[in-house]
């Protein structure tokens, strides 16, 4: 099956569908997606990108990222990805967008119109070894620290999204339910 991505304009609407690896080599803007999980203590759920993945391999992200496929809603494909990669089954909720771009020293550029989504989760997690090296519950303090530390051990989209995420979490996980 060929791997696609949906292109998309500033205000993320569908202007056409192109190969995954073509729309990164071209640097186009795509639909893409990012979910943060946490426990029930407020910490958030990690993982070690493979080192075999055609980019950021071996750094610390968000539980999970991927695109949707053409025709699949981005919240599907959310859930999709993230039993895919994690193994986990959860409710997830949208909190927010943004746009970015990151080049690689591999040439390729992520170019996302990226939605996030956010859940709870307390069960066993069991990753997909092509997919995740590694995993972890963190605090959001030490995430942050580690950030400033070492930021090249985290991907990009990461540290753009993180603090937006951090964010999120002071003003409504309080008041809230995820």
């Amino acid at each position: 099956m060929r791997d696609e991505v949906i292109l998309v304009d500033t205000n993320d609407h569908e202007i056409g569908v192109m190969e995954k690896m073509e729309a990164h080599e071209k640097a186009l803007l795509h639909r893409a997606f990012s979910v943060f999980l946490f426990n029930k203590k407020g910490d958030m759920l990690l993982q070690q990108r493979a080192f075999s993945k055609y980019h950021s391999g071996g750094q610390w992200t968000n539980t999970c990222c991927s695109h949707p496929r053409p025709g699949e809603s981005t919240l599907d494909a959310a859930n999709r990805r993230l039993h895919e990669e994690m193994g986990i089954h959860t409710k997830l909720n949208k909190v927010f967008d943004f746009t970015y771009q990151a080049p690689f020293d591999n040439g390729l550029v992520e170019h996302e119109y990226d939605h996030v989504f956010v859940g709870e989760y307390e069960g066993s997690i069991q990753p997909n070894p092509e997919e995740v090296a590694d995993f972890k519950f963190e605090s959001l303090v030490k995430i942050e620290e580690q950030i400033h530390i070492a930021p090249q051990e985290f991907t990009p989209w990461f540290k753009i999204a993180f603090p937006k995420v951090q964010e999120w979490w002071h003003k409504n996980y309080t008041t809230h339910e995820l």
